[in-house]
């Protein structure tokens, strides 16, 4: 990491802020050993035993990515019986298609696919390019989540598995993005830009999200990849051999729109190359070293040619002509409070999660 964020800070002895807080949620989060297989067999026997008589014990969203689909691989070894969702955007590459496919036919378990209309995501995409902020992807990721969440809640299932982990996503700078589950940002934000109403997009407010799901539907969302010793290479290298899984050569570049939100306009507009988030989080987890890591960073992004082709695509996809696209993403950047959100309320959620977790300890 280096001051492309600009609320990156260095102690005494040059370690940065981002380090040493990976250092310390590792403490509270990870336990690739035996101590936290124990753990997860006993998670995954509680979820068997409290789905026995239903059709499906967990659920997990399938983006054909490297963490959602070994999660998926983990799970059915493990004797789960998920419901795999998998929400299409509009963006799936052809390869993720692929993946997706493979995954679920080799691992001989059921897929629902929720398509989010396209007008409708498209209108909002466009509008969060008029804002000129960075974090392009919230209008899919809250989708994403959102339709998850509700799907869960409409099957009566309290077990979501999550792929996050904290070996490939310990570090990740607040400047360079922002709360993609905040609707009322998301709303503000096209509320000013977009041109059409929202009718079937899937949302979840904060009430519904951290107290209807959390207390009333007693939801339970688990990161099961913290629990085993995950390590990305051989993730891919088991999914390849079993699974007929292939890699995309970048973190979620299984979506076309999000390859290109971060290779090309954040760098370009911000500055921000969140290859130096993901790598640092393989450095944190002793998955490859600094000097590894920054021979990696050498290495070019996009060819002229692919920045070309894939702006024009995207462009083209959002209703825009490659010239009208490049203007907008020279417009002067923005900052995501510059638009009314709900930052305190979350920040008093997490303070409300952390002091309930506090007192159960």
């Amino acid at each position: 990491m280096d001051t492309t964020d600009p609320e990156i800070s260095f102690d005494s002895v040059g370690n940065c802020n981002h380090c040493n807080s990976a250092i310390e949620l590792g403490k509270k989060t990870w336990f690739p050993d035996e101590n936290g297989s124990k753990v997860l067999d006993t998670l995954f026997e509680r979820i068997k035993n409290e789905g026995r008589n239903k059709e499906f014990d967990c659920i997990l969203g399938l983006s054909g990515g490297v963490d959602s689909s070994y999660l998926a691989y983990l799970a059915v070894n493990r004797g789960l019986r998920p419901l795999v969702v998998h929400i299409d955007c509009g963006w799936n590459s052809e390869q993720a298609v692929r993946n997706v496919e493979n995954v679920v036919k080799k691992l001989n378990i059921e897929l629902h696919t929720f398509v989010v209309n396209w007008e409708e995501m498209k209108d909002l995409q466009r509008s969060f390019f008029k804002a000129s902020i960075p974090d392009q992807d919230i209008p899919q990721d809250h989708a994403i989540f959102a339709a998850l969440y509700n799907f869960a809640g409409e099957n009566n299932i309290t077990w979501v598995l999550n792929g996050y982990n904290f070996a490939t996503e310990s570090i990740l700078p607040q400047s360079w993005g922002f709360q993609a589950m905040d609707y009322r940002h998301l709303k503000s934000i096209h509320r000013r830009f977009g041109e059409i109403k929202l009718k079937d997009y899937p949302h979840v407010n904060f009430f519904k999200r951290y107290i209807w799901y959390t207390f009333i539907k007693r939801m339970n969302i688990i990161n099961p990849l913290n629990f085993i010793d995950y390590r990305k290479e051989a993730a891919i290298e088991i999914m390849k051999n079993e699974l007929g899984w292939q890699y995309y050569g970048g973190k979620h570049f299984e979506s076309r729109f999000t390859k290109f939100f971060q290779s090309y306009y954040l760098p370009v507009k911000f500055g921000y190359d969140k290859r130096r988030a993901h790598l640092s989080s393989l450095i944190m987890s002793g998955q490859m070293t600094r000097d590894e890591a920054l021979v990696e960073m050498n290495q070019s992004l996009y060819s002229e040619k692919e920045i070309n082709y894939d702006l024009e695509y995207v462009a083209k996809k959002l209703g825009w002509t490659p010239d009208e696209f490049r203007e907008i993403i020279n417009l002067p950047p923005a900052s995501h409070k510059d638009f009314p959100n709900n930052e305190s309320l979350f920040e008093f959620g997490r303070q409300l999660k952390k002091a309930i977790k506090h007192k159960g300890h």
